[in-house]
């Protein structure tokens, strides 16, 4: 297998007397869909914090292409093409889907007319369409206020704006939560489209189910530490609920 694109090993971190990581280590590769699981309080929200470079561990390294770095904020981490998009969405409803695309990041018009702070929306919509057709995210009306749109085109707009910064790995933190199905299985077929343009994805996920029928390989997280690592393929939903719970304890288990 090729070298890690992004690689934690033995990772700590402390909130007081709270150990939330306790040597956690994870791997993932140049396009690939990882899902990283675990029960609440196994230290799945940290480990990504740490990777994403909104806090930093107490200890342990990070690593990008086998070479150790520091990602000591956010924009550290975009410098390596990591992006990150969050369950709680962070799009702006009042705003189209375009203008959420580019959302602190806004293209403004060449000349005076730039400088005074005029926007390109025809520049920043053309983009757009062509950013949403590249990963499949069928919208009925771009100029619609994203807030009239289904929950599942919110949060595939959500996803595309990461993968639209992000150039070679993003996070998805419970990308499908409180979908349909109908709206899951639009989100998760975005998610394929980007591994397959080349692209690493780490799925944070509860739903088992979904995570054996996108991801590639499983890492999972108990008690702030990586107690297994499965081939997707080859697992089984007792084999992951096992490992979470602490059924199955065993690094590398695939």
């Amino acid at each position: 297998m090729t070298e890690p694109l992004l690689e934690a090993r033995d990772l700590v971190k402390r909130y007081g007397s709270v150990e939330a990581l306790r040597g956690a280590s994870f791997t993932v590769h140049p396009g690939e869909v990882v899902a990283l699981i675990g029960d609440n309080g196994a230290g799945k929200s940290t480990l990504v914090k740490c990777l994403s470079g909104v806090e930093q561990p107490d200890s342990g390294q990070i690593l990008v292409d086998g070479t150790p770095v520091s990602l000591d904020s956010p924009s550290a981490a975009r410098g390596h093409g990591i992006e990150t998009a969050y369950q709680d969405l962070a799009v702006a409803p009042d705003l189209d889907p375009a203008a959420n695309l580019f959302l602190g990041r806004e293209i403004r018009r060449s000349g005076v007319l730039g400088k005074l702070g005029m926007l390109d929306k025809a520049k920043m919509r053309a983009e757009a369409t062509e950013q949403f057709a590249k990963f499949g995210v069928a919208l009925p009306d771009l100029s619609v206020p994203i807030g009239a749109l289904s929950g599942g085109q919110r949060q595939s707009v959500a996803v595309a704006r990461s993968v639209a910064w992000a150039s070679r790995l993003v996070f998805l933190d419970e990308p499908t939560a409180a979908l349909g199905v109908v709206q899951r299985e639009r989100v998760l077929d975005v998610v394929r489209r980007v591994r397959d343009n080349g692209m690493a994805v780490v799925l944070i996920s509860h739903n088992m189910p979904e995570v054996l029928s996108v991801a590639d390989r499983v890492e999972v997280l108990r008690l702030g530490s990586r107690v297994a690592r499965f081939n997707a393929s080859e697992a089984k939903l007792e084999d992951l609920v096992g490992a979470m719970t602490g059924a199955l304890s065993q690094e590398d288990a695939s």
